[in-house]
């Protein structure tokens, strides 16, 4: 269960709880396992909403139900949106905190995990969305949010 996450939401601010172990000791040392740094993230972002936008064309998807293509090319879109005003290294006009970038990825991750169930996909339209999904959880999940190292007391 290393890429579920839920998302908790209250009034003030979004939580994401994740169910992976997060600390592996060794040598003395506590490691934190999730490498994705902020700045990884950051940069990771245009290259995947653009890909959100073309890669449905690409391998013509739609071909089950209409929103397979649709869908993809409008999450790219507020994703692209998303990251030039997201405050992280990359972000253009830094308005919308990380975290709640974050929050966001998190959601996307479940909506495409659960698109093809919900909106009958089928075929490469499914696999699609199974895969962008999971990459996103994963992304999400092995994000780091402390510090990498931290001794074992």
């Amino acid at each position: 269960m290393m890429f579920l996450g839920i998302i908790l939401a209250d009034t003030d601010q979004y939580h994401i709880k994740l169910f992976a172990p997060r600390l592996r000791q060794h040598k003395g040392l506590v490691m934190d396992i999730r490498f994705v740094t902020q700045k990884i993230h950051s940069y990771l972002d245009y290259p995947v909403a653009f890909a959100l936008m073309g890669l449905p064309f690409l391998l013509q998807l739609g071909q089950s139900h209409p929103l397979a293509l649709w869908l993809s090319v409008v999450t790219g879109v507020a994703a692209l949106l998303l990251t030039i005003i997201t405050d992280h290294e990359t972000g253009l006009f830094p308005i919308v905190p990380y975290r709640v970038h974050v929050a966001v990825d998190a959601m996307v991750g479940v909506m495409f995990v659960a698109a093809p169930f919900v909106l009958g996909f089928v075929g490469i339209d499914a696999l699609f969305y199974w895969l962008n999904g999971v990459a996103v959880l994963a992304v999400v999940s092995l994000g780091r949010t402390e510090a990498g190292l931290v001794t074992a007391s």
